[in-house]
């Protein structure tokens, strides 16, 4: 059974990596066998898959308005001409692809991560690297792989305040051991978990700065060359270490709240000031770059491209050019801290519970809280600021809403297929679990006490299904917890490689990389990516699972 359950995971990655067929197609295959194994093999009632999906259809438009609000204030930026004036502050830094590639997507995404969560990092930062003259399947794939170190402590640390919370909630042994063990209450727990974390995600992530500039000069650079990566090993693993010991100890001193946040904005201090003065780069070397445009192949190519030529036409000031950046990020910063306007802005949503009649399954949209809101608010005020002719601001919105309208389709088979997929329980006399269930149990009786080695794996396969570190952390978080204990090992260890693994998911969840693709108008290379960031997540969890084991 849990190789029937593990099926639809399958058939996503044969046909995205192994038969490289866009997500619009292989999507909707995935959703169709998810459905037939739901109503054959669990039967679940056809009411309640259909409740599902609906769910999964109403969560899409929230992921659709996301990506549309960064396409937007993209082509906005790109309108003003603002654009040129970014990527030129950018060579006053450094005008080296590897180092700017690690002060934006690394450094600037980890702090967006912390801020706003759910993916928002891909939405901001990969337009802008492609801004800044990366190829879209460069700057996505790089977007991508640092959704893995600052996801745990993600949307002011949802993922464990949330997710390993309700996780863990209810369960008569977790409060027993919590209790023994001087752990409550409950924020103290909570806590000790989130330290753990920190410190398996700053092991892992030490080379994550390294492994993104290598995946860009072996896979896009003009000499196909990873020694070309290499060369700045140095101001690598500085950066990296630049975000991850102020990141572990807040962790360690001010709770799950605020690691990413913090660790991002000190490092972004830090590495910029490095980077000014040329500290732990290559001396007498020339600055690293990307070949013309026009050799790109077609695969590397997206259908929202940089204009070099407004670029050269139009020049804002710096100050002028970065506001819109610095007000989505202060906007995202406010809206998640001051809890006075968290609350006002949540208050507004639509509820839609029991679906169908359907008791486990409900969703909640809160418009004015998504990120997506954000981003139209500053395009909005960026056309005003910026003094955007009302032509070419109508143009941005036109061509806004044509790549929004093909990333729709992917989207909207590709959630569906995962709440079913989640809510596949409650089915025929309740022998069988619902599908991740099964296959996170058989692993664990496969396994036994080895299990360690496999518990960041189920985390991340969590992610892969459900679309976030948070739902995987809901899902597995107990059972994480129960295997750990039967096999005689700190049971809060388990929970965070539970945690760890379920961060790594984002960078192979198919519907985070369907909308990073969206956004820059990549879409049908899905596969492309994942070939890339799946070898960043295999690292991961390996990685992450051995820490683990050992300690074990």
């Amino acid at each position: 059974m849990a190789l029937v359950a593990l099926s639809p995971i399958i058939l996503v990655g044969v046909l995205l990596v192994g038969l490289r067929w866009p997500a619009s197609k292989a999507m909707p295959v995935a959703l169709i066998v998810t459905i037939a194994l739901s109503l054959a093999v669990w039967s679940v009632p056809p009411i309640q898959v259909a409740a599902a999906g609906a769910k999964g259809v109403l969560i899409a438009i929230s992921l659709l308005f996301i990506v549309f609000g960064a396409i937007l204030l993209l082509e906005t930026l790109n309108a003003s001409g603002a654009m040129g004036t970014i990527r030129s502050s950018f060579s006053n830094v450094s005008d080296d692809a590897r180092v700017q590639v690690i002060i934006i997507a690394w450094l600037f995404g980890s702090f967006i991560e912390g801020a706003a969560g759910f993916g928002t990092p891909a939405a901001v930062c990969v337009p802008l690297l492609v801004g800044l003259g990366f190829p879209p399947l460069a700057a996505v794939t790089c977007g991508m792989i640092i959704q893995s170190t600052p996801v745990s402590f993600g949307a002011v640390g949802t993922p464990i305040l949330i997710g390993v919370d309700k996780g863990l909630s209810g369960s008569e042994a977790v409060n027993r051991f919590a209790s023994q063990n001087d752990l409550l209450p409950w924020d103290h727990l909570l806590q000790h978990i989130a330290i753990k974390v920190a410190i398996l995600h700053a092991a892992a992530g030490l080379l994550i700065p390294l492994f993104i500039v290598c995946v860009l000069t072996k896979s896009f650079g003009t000499n196909r060359s990873l020694v070309e990566g290499l060369r700045v090993w140095r101001f690598a693993l500085f950066s990296s270490l630049s975000m991850t010991v102020p990141y572990v100890l807040t962790a360690v001193y001010l709770g799950p709240e605020f690691p990413s946040l913090i660790g991002a904005m000190v490092g972004l201090a830090i590495v910029t000031t490095a980077a000014k003065r040329g500290w732990m780069l290559p001396v007498d070397e020339p600055s690293w770059t990307f070949a013309r445009s026009n050799t790109w192949p077609d695969s590397w190519k997206g259908k929202v491209v940089f204009n070099e030529n407004q670029e050269v036409s139009r020049r804002l000031p710096t100050w002028l050019a970065w506001t819109p950046y610095l007000m989505v990020a202060i906007l995202l910063l406010t809206t998640r801290l001051v809890m006075p306007l968290t609350d006002a802005m949540r208050s507004v949503g639509f509820d839609f519970d029991q679906i169908f009649g359907c008791d486990s399954v409900s969703v909640r949209i809160e418009p004015l809280y998504l990120p997506g809101t954000i981003f139209v608010l500053v395009s909005v005020v960026t056309v005003f600021m910026h003094r955007v002719s009302v032509a070419d601001a109508r143009a941005a919105w036109q061509r806004s809403f044509r790549v929004i309208s093909l990333a729709s389709v992917p989207l909207l088979f590709a959630v569906p297929m995962v709440q079913v997929f989640i809510h596949s329980d409650n089915g025929g006399d309740g022998s069988l679990a619902k599908m991740p269930i099964v296959l996170a149990t058989s692993a664990g009786d496969l396994l036994g006490s080895a299990w360690p080695l496999i518990a960041p794996l189920i985390g991340g396969l969590g992610a892969f299904v459900a679309g976030s570190n948070t739902f995987s952390n809901m899902m597995f978080s107990e059972f994480q917890f129960t295997v750990a204990q039967q096999i005689g090992t700190d049971p809060t260890w388990g929970v965070a490689l539970q945690a760890v693994g379920g961060a790594a998911g984002n960078m192979i969840c198919v519907h985070n990389v369907v909308a990073a693709c969206a956004v820059v108008g990549l879409l049908g290379h899905e596969g492309l990516v994942l070939r890339r960031t799946i070898v960043a997540f295999g690292y991961y969890v390996l990685l992450t699972g051995g820490i683990g084991w050992l300690i074990g």
